[in-house]
C-alpha cells in the first residue's frame, strides 16, 4: 500500500490527511474545514496551520505521536501480523498507513481511519476461560486457527500482556509467565489507589473456574450518552503528547507534573492528581510507570484537558531494578525526600505535598509488602 493516504476522520468529521513520505516519515494536514472548526488534535506537534507537518524522529516508526496511540502494542501488533500472515501479507512489506489503515474505525480513542479494511466483526465473548487459553496458545508460538477471532477482539488494543475489548470494557488475562491470579493482583491495586484518592475507572472481577476472576476495566475512552449513543473522546498518552519512544526510560516526574500544569492549563485538582499517582507508583512499588501509561482526555464542549482516569496500576518491577520514570532522578529507591522535590517544584506546598504523600503511604506501603513478600 505504498504511496496510499488516509483520512482522519473525528465524530464524522474529516480532521486531516496522511501520507507517506521519500524517507518513509507520515505527513500530515489538517483539511480546511477543521482549520476553521476545529482543535489541535495533538497540542504541541500539530497546531491549527495550513503547514504539511512531517515529524522530526522516527520514534513511532516514522507517525506522529498522536496517531501512534491508535496502533496497538505488543500483543495487539502480535495478533496483527498472525493475521496478516495468514492472509498471505509479508511483514516487512506493511507499512504503518497500512497498519492505521486495518484500525479504521476500532482503535481506542476517537480518531479514524479511512479508507478501512474490512474486518471481521466481533462476536459475542464466549467462556472466559477459553479465550485465555486461546490466548496462551497464540503467547507460546503455537499456530492458532483463533488468531483472527482473537484479532477481532483485542487487535486494536494497547499494552504488553493479552486481553480482549468490548464496547465497554477491557478484560485481561495472565500470560504463561504471570502469577495467575494477577487479575486479583490489579483489582486490588486499583481499589487501593481509589482509596488515595485517585480516580480510577470501574473494575470488575470476571468469574474463572481456573483463578479468582479475570480483571476488567471499563474503558474511559467511550461513554453512554443520554440518548443511548455511544460517545468517543479523543485521548492521548503522554509519550505521544512529548513525541517521546515509551519503550526507552528517558522520563522524570518533573516532566510529567510541566506537562500535566501545562496541558491542563495549571488547574490544582489535576497537579496534584498526578502528584498522588507518582506517590502511589512509589509506595506500592509500580515501577512499569513509563510514558503510555498515563493518559489525557480532551473535552471538546470545554476546549480542555484532563489527566485521564488511572490504569495499569499494580505491583511490577523492570528488568533493570528501576521505575522507568525518575522521582527527582531517582528510579532506583525514591522516597519522601524525591516525591516532596516533585510536588514543589510543580507549585504544591510543602505542607500539601507532605499530607498526600504520607496518606497515600499509609495506604499503599501494606498492599506493596503484601506483594514483595510473593515476589520473594
Amino acid at each position: 500500500m505504498n504511496g496510499i493516504k488516509l483520512d482522519v476522520l473525528y465524530g464524522g468529521k474529516a480532521v486531516g490527511t496522511l501520507s507517506e513520505t521519500a524517507n518513509h516519515r507520515i505527513a500530515f494536514a489538517y483539511t480546511k474545514e477543521w482549520l476553521s472548526s476545529g482543535f489541535p488534535i495533538s497540542p504541541f506537534s500539530l497546531p491549527l496551520k495550513p503547514d504539511v507537518f512531517v515529524p522530526s524522529s522516527n520514534a513511532f516508526g516514522g507517525l506522529f505521536g498522536v496517531f501512534a496511540d491508535s496502533l496497538p502494542d505488543a500483543w495487539g501488533q502480535l495478533l496483527m501480523n498472525r493475521m496478516l500472515r495468514s492472509h498471505g501479507m509479508n511483514m516487512d512489506e506493511v507499512g504503518q498507513l497500512t497498519r492505521l489503515s486495518i484500525i479504521g474505525s476500532s482503535g481506542m480513542g476517537a480518531l479514524c481511519y479511512l479508507p478501512e479494511w474490512e474486518r471481521r466483526k466481533p462476536q459475542d465473548l464466549e467462556d472466559l476461560d477459553v479465550l485465555a487459553e486461546k490466548c496462551w496458545r497464540i503467547l507460546s508460538r503455537e499456530e492458532s486457527q483463533d488468531a483472527d477471532e482473537l484479532y477481532a477482539l483485542a487487535g486494536t488494543i494497547g499494552g504488553a500482556g493479552p486481553k480482549v475489548m468490548t464496547e465497554e470494557w477491557i478484560i485481561k488475562f495472565p500470560a504463561s509467565a504471570d502469577d495467575p491470579e494477577a487479575g486479583f493482583l490489579e483489582k486490588e491495586y486499583m481499589d487501593s489507589a481509589r482509596r488515595c484518592g485517585i480516580v480510577v475507572p470501574e473494575t470488575r472481577l470476571l468469574p474463572s473456574k481456573r483463578c479468582k476472576g479475570y480483571f476488567a476495566v471499563r474503558r474511559f475512552d467511550r461513554t453512554q450518552g443520554t440518548d443511548g449513543m455511544t460517545r468517543r473522546h479523543h485521548v492521548m498518552t503522554a509519550a505521544a503528547l512529548l513525541e517521546q519512544d515509551w519503550r526507552v526510560p528517558n522520563l522524570d516526574y518533573h516532566t510529567l507534573m510541566k506537562l500535566t500544569k501545562i496541558l491542563c492549563r495549571d488547574r490544582k485538582e489535576e497537579v496534584e492528581q498526578m502528584y498522588r499517582r507518582m506517590c502511589f507508583n512509589v509506595f506500592a512499588h509500580n515501577r512499569d510507570d513509563h510514558s503510555k501509561n498515563f493518559s489525557f482526555l480532551y473535552n471538546a464542549e470545554k476546549d480542555q484537558w484532563s489527566l485521564s482516569p488511572a490504569y495499569d496500576l499494580t505491583f511490577s518491577n523492570t528488568y533493570y531494578g528501576e521505575h522507568t520514570t525518575t522521582v527527582d532522578g531517582n528510579g532506583r529507591d525514591p522516597g519522601m525526600k524525591e516525591l516532596m522535590s516533585v510536588g514543589k517544584a510543580a507549585g504544591i506546598s510543602a505542607g500539601r505535598c507532605r499530607s498526600i504523600a504520607e496518606q497515600v503511604q499509609m495506604e499503599a506501603l501494606p498492599l506493596q509488602k503484601k506483594y514483595r513478600k510473593n515476589d520473594g
